[in-house]
């Protein structure tokens, strides 16, 4: 997500809420106990929430105001969500990234916030479907990560091309 950020001024990233403890590491998020995660969700703070993998993840109202201002807004969702986040957000576009499970379980461990019998149980869950009628691009996140971004990059703005291949024509 740093990746396109950074390549995008109008892309901004919704930050998510999550009940684990702060100094975990990877994304940046708000992190909140349990008790203050369920009192932001009756307080309707959040446009959506779910819980996944004994955590409580939040995505704040506020990203209605960015895209009510033209920004386009990259969110980390879970599945789970994904048809009500499509109901909300009729633009809605999913990057679909996946790797192969040697991969995944690699990136898992290596994060070292969960057990190996929980990435086993992660790896062999049956993930929902994509909700009918949003466009979806599946992406191979198995190489680099320069790769990752540059197809995301595509995938979102298609239009656009990098300086150096506008430049060869």
């Amino acid at each position: 997500m740093a990746g396109l950020l950074a390549r995008q001024p109008k892309l901004v990233a919704a930050r998510r809420a999550i009940t684990r403890p702060a100094d975990t590491g990877g994304e940046a998020f708000d992190s909140m106990s349990e008790p203050a995660f369920a009192a932001r969700v009756a307080q309707g703070d959040f446009v959506l929430h779910w819980g996944a993998h004994r955590l409580f993840y939040g995505i704040p109202a506020s990203v209605a105001d960015d895209l009510r201002a033209g920004r386009d807004v990259l969110a980390n969702l879970s599945r789970s969500v994904l048809a009500q986040a499509a109901a909300l957000f009729p633009s809605m576009f999913i990057l679909g990234l996946t790797a192969s499970p040697a991969t995944l379980a690699a990136r898992l461990i290596r994060r070292g916030r969960e057990t190996e019998a929980d990435v086993g149980a992660r790896l062999t869950r049956d993930a929902p479907l994509f909700p009918a009628g949003v466009p979806v691009v599946s992406i191979a996140n198995d190489g680099t990560l320069d790769d990752t971004v540059a197809a995301a990059f595509a995938a979102l703005y298609p239009t656009r091309q990098p300086a150096a291949s506008r430049a060869g024509r």
